[in-house]
Parts: structure tokens; C-alpha cells; sequence
């Protein structure tokens, strides 16, 4: 069975030169900082005006005043150049080139929003960044300016179109300047996080044949520097925030380093005399940005070895801003709060899609998520799942320190709501079934009818509690409108405590390599334990595991996907690509799914044609019996109990499953009325409580492994999106596991 998405949503270079010299005008009242002189390379030749001072420059940098009349004839004198070419955003630059018809459905690359979007909100506060220095609220005229202004100011300092840009910083509106500002010139950036190992960054940087460098902060540039010094060739630095006197100059002699404000004022400065003088846009033959041009190279986390490129097209990207609006239904008014690293291509689609909408984005990250979400009480929070388990243990941890009449209040009127929304599923026929066979008419009747009589006595109820009780805990969290899981599994009970207290958490699925979102749960059919249906133009089909042929619906395989957002491949690595994309274009995911039946009667009469996935196929673990397990289920189960900080499953060869497992420390000193326990005490008590959580699992724990140090993306044990890296937990404690299992 194949899956198929809806149709469209209607809604939505300076020259390099042989000259050994090169001239700058600027007018009287104006004259260039001599830093930006000392700084210009020497293929910015010459900067027209109507009339004004001019300053002649030698190899040596130095400068004297030259009469305008000397200036003419220099320039006479000097061969004549060819055209160099130069990129364009075609809707983004349309006033320099006088074009000015500006149409959502024209888009043909992710810089066109941003014009796009200053038409039609232009003093709308876009941005929203108050934990900077200094803090930025920036309107959609001023994104779209900033981003000319810093694509203009790259093309200034020698950026030429395909190029490729590293950008190793964090989430910030500077983040999203620089994105777009690289862009909107041609070039390809290639993004990482400040977190990642200097090891990684530097891999990324070299395979991707980057020629510069814009990094988060001075702390990033001192750490990456001597690494970066003696074995990556680096035209220029640009720092997006800090102080640049704050560098330590030696540690990458010989090389600019830019301020984010000296790249805006560069190019703010050349725009002005591009738009003044026709000769000076008569240097330039002008190619627009084509669709299928590769705009950025994202390195995939991974398990193991090395982040592969993934290429991704404007189209690629493109596809998700014009179809996410079923998933995310938002407009003018709306508020998201945005935390994850947006070099991720599903952080980085959504801010894409949510800004040319009109809608106000905010920066946060882990420090302050609570205390923003409470200030700023968004519509949306677009997130991991991780963050949502934080959250959810946040408000459980509220609950149980509250007082004896007011925890029991609390849990019973959870209790009471998680089985009116049971119940209310039923009747609705939003529930999962992997049979085809239909219930009859009667049962199906039957089965309504109670569940309909018990979700109305029950609902008074849960009126009451969503009164006294979950009021208070959406005063404290927000998100009136929908928080939204991607990036890995959402814990059901985790899913079933949200949708008890009526805040909706919808799930998206994709991956990098398909920019990455192609399916997600509707807001009018957000299906608990799935990851919703495909989204639009985008075709899903499970296959078997061995023979690859198509499974009917209800059998469990290998989910593949179809569709515009599958990337262009992987960078140097054409092996790589053709194992991911076949030659019909299919994308094989690696994940274990199924895709729910059809069914006119029942509880799932309105669920057909939804995926649910059951794990990695990579992460399945063969027992020495030859049984195949699927360790996710297992560790969801593990999560539930307030004991268990991080679990992984292991057993790969063994005869049962045993697990590495960080504790909850305090919650296990409370538990047991202890001031301390040792490690195997630790291991009984959590032994016991892992019974009880996987009670319905097929499979049971045996062994535990006990360790002090939680996995964390510094430590490599943890991709960005906070999946724990099994193959490289379970290798770093491969001699304990052993012992584990003699």
C-alpha cells in the first residue's frame, strides 16, 4: 500500500582583478571607516558615486586622496574587466533589478520569503530575541533589510555563488540573518552547532570544501582556533555576537576576522551605491537562484562514524513552507517559541514556514524555557520530545510535593480525564487497529453507544478539572494552540497526560534527509501512539525488511517515503546515496512502521491511512535464541517510572536483555528512605521497579548496569534532537557489559 499527501496548499560577487590596486569613493559627508579599507580584499575595486572623495589604495594598504579627475582617468587607464556573475534571490533583490511583482506562489528560493513577508507584515515584530547581548526585537522589514544588507556585505568581503559558508553557532536572530544573508548570494552553507567537538566541526568544515567561517561567539572561536589554524585553509572569520577585542589576534594570524555589524554595514553601504548608480549594476551579470540549486549542506548526527552532508535543495525546502499549514494552522497573532539548534533541518523548516506567515518567533533555550513560557504564553512550541517529558515530570513533580487533599484532587481528576478522552477516541473513531477485518455493524453500534454514555457522565467531570486544576497549569505553560514533537518517539503516557489536561501535542516524523517532515498528526485527527498521515505531495509505503516488496496494510517493515523534500544526496558520497534513495526515488528511512487499515465501521473508521512506527530497524537486537527485539518500547516503558533518568536497552548476542541505566538519585533516596545506597542496592531497587513498568512488554530486563554521569551531547553519547546514541553507549561500556553478562 502506498500512502499519498493532498494536493498544494492555496494559502499559502566582487571581482577578483590582476590590478595590483583598487579604488573606493565615497561622497564627502560619508567616508568609509579606514577599518573596512584595511579589510577589503582587493578584488572590491572601485564603489561609485555622483561626486566625492576618493582614496587610492596600495598592496601595502596604505591611502592618500586622489582628485576625482585622477580617479577617472586611473580607472580609463586600467583593462577592462569582465562581468563577474552574481546570484540573486529573484523576489528578494527584485527593487535592485525592478522587478517588484512579489507572489507567494512564485517563491523559487527560501530568501524570496523574507521579501515576500515584508510586504505583507512589515512592522509585525518578527524576531524575538531577549537573552543576547543585546537583546533584538527585529520587525519583518528589518529581517529583510539585515539579510540583504549581510548577503551584500559577503559578496563585499569576496563571496562568490556556490561557494560553501560554514555557520557553526547556535539559535539566535543572528543565526537566522547569517543563514539567509549566505543564501542570498548563491553560496551553500554548512551548518553545525557551538556544542559540537572541535574533531567534528573541523571534519565538516573540510569535507565540505568550506572557504570561511561564521561562528556564535569568541568562547567558539578560541576553542575551534588552534585546531582550525593549523589544518583548515579559512579565507575570513565573521563573529556573530561578542566583542571582537576580546579575541586572542595570534590564534589565527593572518586571517580577517569580521563583526556581524561590520558585514551589515559593508554591505548596507555597497547596496546604497548599487541602487544610485547604474554603472555600478552594470559590473555584474545577474543569474536568479534556481529551485533545484542546493541551498544548504546539513551533516546528519548519526550513530556511527562520521555526519554525512545531506544536500538540500531551495525546492527542498520549499515544499515544507508551502505545505505545513495543514499540520500547523497559524497566522498573524500567533506566537512560537523556538529553542532547538536551527541548523537541524526540522527546527530550520519550521522557522521558515512560521515567518512567512506573519507570525512572531522568540528565542529561548533550556534556561530559561519555563520562565519564558509563563512571560510569553505562546500559541505554539515547536520541539523535541525530550523537552516534553521535561515538561511533563516538571508539572508531576508540581503535583506530588503539593498537599496530601490537593495531590489527591489532582491525580484523580488526571485519572478521570485520561478515560473520558479514552473514551471520547472511541466514539470518534480515532483509535488504531492493525486488523483489516472490520468489526460488524452491531458491534461497531455497541461499542459507540458505551462509550458515548460513559464519556458523558464522565465530562462534567473533567470540566470541573480543567477549571480548578489544568487552568492553572496552562497559565504556566502556554501553548493554547499546539506544542509540536519531533526528532524521535513521544512516550504515550506522555502523549495521554497532555491530551488529559487539554493541551495538544501533535507528532511530526521525517528525517534530514527529507527536509524533514513527511508525515505529521492533524489538529482535527491527532491519533495518540502514531505519527499522523503523509503530508501533501508526499507518498509513504512499508516494504519487507529482506524481499523489499510492498506490505499490505496492518504488516509491519521498513517505512519508505516519496516526495519533493527528499534530498538531492549526500555530499561526496554517491555509494551513501544510492543506498538511501533507490532509482524511483524512494527514501528508505530505516524505520519499523505500519500503516493502519481502512475501516468504514468502529473505533478506527476516521484512522486509516495513518503510520505508526515501532523503532529503528538498526536498533533491533538479535538474542542468541534468535529472537528480534525492539528496544524502544521497552525503554518508553522504563521512562515512565520517576526512578529512571536515561535507559538502554542492550542484549545484541545475549540470551536476555539486560540495560545500562542512569539513576534518578534523589528520587531513589526518597523512595527508599535512604541517605545513601550503593550501586548493586541501586541496581535491586530498580530491578524491581523495571518489572513493574515493562509488566506488558514481551521481553523483561534481567542484568543492570548502574552509571553515575548521564549521556549528553557533549560527551557524543546524544545527538542534537537528545536521541541517545546506543551504538556508542553501548561501546564505551562494552568491558562492563561483558562483566555484566558473565
Amino acid at each position: 500500500m502506498i500512502l499519498h499527501g493532498g494536493l498544494l496548499n492555496p494559502l499559502l560577487q566582487a571581482p577578483s582583478v590582476s590590478d595590483p590596486m583598487s579604488i573606493a569613493i565615497t561622497s564627502t559627508n560619508n567616508i568609509i571607516s579606514p577599518f573596512y579599507h584595511r579589510r577589503l580584499p582587493f578584488c572590491y575595486q572601485y564603489q561609485l558615486v555622483n561626486a566625492g572623495n576618493v582614496f587610492f589604495h596600495s598592496k601595502n594598504g596604505t591611502r592618500d586622496r586622489v582628485s576625482l579627475s585622477r580617479r577617472i582617468r586611473a580607472h580609463s587607464e586600467s583593462k577592462i574587466e569582465e562581468k563577474q556573475v552574481r546570484k540573486y534571490s529573484p523576489i528578494l533583490e527584485s527593487e535592485l533589478l525592478s522587478e517588484n511583482n512579489v507572489s507567494s506562489a512564485e517563491l523559487k528560493a527560501i530568501p524570496d520569503i523574507w521579501r515576500s513577508s515584508a510586504e505583507k507584515f512589515g512592522d509585525r515584530v518578527a524576531l524575538v530575541d531577549p537573552h543576547h547581548d543585546p537583546p533584538t526585537n527585529m520587525t519583518y522589514k528589518q529581517l529583510e533589510e539585515d539579510i540583504l544588507h549581510f548577503s551584500e556585505g559577503l559578496r563585499v568581503i569576496g563571496i562568490k555563488p556556490s561557494e560553501k559558508l560554514a555557520l557553526f553557532a547556535d539559535n539566535s536572530c543572528r543565526w537566522l540573518v547569517a543563514d539567509q544573508g549566505m543564501m542570498a548570494t548563491g553560496a551553500i552553507n554548512v551548518v553545525r552547532g557551538s556544542r559540537s567537538s572541535v574533531e567534528e566541526l573541523l571534519h565538516i568544515y573540510t569535507h565540505s570544501e568550506s572557504v570561511a567561517l561564521a561562528v556564535d561567539n569568541p568562547e567558539l572561536y578560541h576553542r575551534i582556533a588552534t585546531g582550525f589554524n593549523s589544518k583548515a585553509s579559512v579565507r575570513f572569520i565573521i563573529l556573530l555576537w561578542g566583542d571582537k577585542s576580546s579575541l586572542s589576534s595570534h590564534m589565527m594570524e593572518g586571517i580577517p576576522v569580521y563583526s556581524y555589524n561590520e558585514i551589515i554595514d559593508l554591505g548596507r553601504e555597497n547596496r546604497a551605491i548599487l541602487t544610485d548608480s547604474h554603472d555600478a549594476r552594470e559590473k555584474y551579470v545577474y543569474e536568479p537562484i534556481k529551485s533545484d540549486d542546493v541551498a544548504a549542506l546539513i551533516y546528519t548526527s548519526g550513530t556511527t562514524g562520521n555526519p554525512k552532508g545531506v544536500m538540500l535543495t531551495h525546492s527542498n525546502l520549499l515544499h515544507q513552507v508551502h505545505n505545513l499549514w495543514d499540520i500547523v494552522p497559524a497566522g498573524p497573532g500567533d506566537r512560537f517559541l523556538s529553542m532547538l539548534p536551527p541548523w537541524h533541518a526540522y527546527e530550520r523548516a519550521c522557522e521558515y514556514f512560521i515567518l512567512s506567515l506573519g507570525i512572531q518567533q522568540v528565542y529561548t533555550n533550556i534556561k530559561y524555557l519555563k520562565d519564558d513560557l509563563r512571560h510569553y504564553q505562546p500559541q505554539y512550541m515547536i520541539s523535541v520530545p525530550l523537552v516534553f517529558e521535561t515538561l511533563y515530570s516538571g508539572i508531576q513533580k508540581q503535583i506530588s510535593t503539593s498537599s496530601g487533599i490537593r495531590k489527591l484532587i489532582a491525580l484523580s481528576f488526571i485519572k478521570i480525564s485520561m478515560a473520558y478522552m479514552e473514551f471520547k477516541n472511541i466514539y470518534q473513531g480515532k483509535c488504531l487497529s492493525r486488523t483489516q477485518k472490520q468489526p460488524s455493524y452491531i458491534a461497531a453500534t455497541l461499542d459507540w453507544l458505551y462509550a458515548r454514555i460513559l464519556a458523558a457522565i464522565l465530562l462534567p467531570l473533567h470540566l470541573l478539572a480543567k477549571k480548578i486544576v489544568y487552568s492553572k497549569i496552562h497559565s504556566s505553560i502556554g501553548l493554547s494552540k499546539a506544542g509540536i514533537s519531533g526528532g524521535g518517539s513521544l512516550p504515550l503516557h506522555v502523549d495521554k497526560f497532555f491530551e488529559a489536561i487539554g493541551t495538544q501535542i501533535q507528532v511530526g516524523y521525517g528525517l534530514t534527509e527529507s527536509s524533514p517532515v513527511i508525515a505529521a498528526r492533524q489538529p482535527y485527527l491527532n491519533v495518540l501512539g502514531s505519527v499522523g498521515r503523509p503530508i501533501r505531495h508526499t507518498e509513504i509505503k512499508v516494504v519487507h525488511d529482506e524481499t523489499g516488496e510492498d506490505l499490505p496494510p496492518g504488516s509491519k517493515g521498513i517505512v519508505k517515503a516519496r516526495g519533493p523534500q527528499i534530498m538531492q544526496g549526500y555530499f561526496k558520497n554517491p555509494t551513501a546515496t544510492k543506498q538511501a534513495v533507490d532509482e524511483d526515488g524512494w527514501l528508505n528511512t530505516g524505520d519499523i512502521g505500519w500503516i493502519t487499515p481502512t475501516h468504514s465501521v468502529g473505533r478506527s473508521r476516521n484512522s486509516g491511512g495513518i503510520i505508526v512506527l515501532e523503532g529503528r530497524a538498526k536498533d533491533t537486537i538479535v538474542l542468541s535464541t534468535g529472537e528480534n527485539v525492539e528496544p524502544e518500547q521497552i525503554e518508553e516503558a522504563a521512562m515512565r517510572s520517576s526512578l529512571i533518568q536515561q535507559i538502554v536497552v542492550i542484549g545484541q548476542d545475549q540470551r536476555r536483555l539486560g540495560a545500562i541505566i542512569v539513576p534518578n538519585k534523589e528520587e531513589i533516596l526518597l523512595a527508599s528512605n535512604n541517605t545513601e545506597l550503593s550501586k548493586d542496592q541501586m541496581a535491586g531497587i530498580l530491578s524491581q521497579e523495571l518489572r513493574k513498568c515493562t509488566s506488558d512488554c514481551s521481553f523483561q530486563i534481567g542484568p543492570i548496569l548502574v552509571i553515575e554521569e548521564p549521556f549528553t551531547i557533549d560527551s557524543g553519547l546524544m545527538t542534537a534532537t537528545m536521541k541517545i546514541r546506543r551504538n556508542q553507549v553501548v561501546e564505551l561500556y562494552k568491558e562492563q557489559i561483558n562483566d555484566l553478562y558473565k
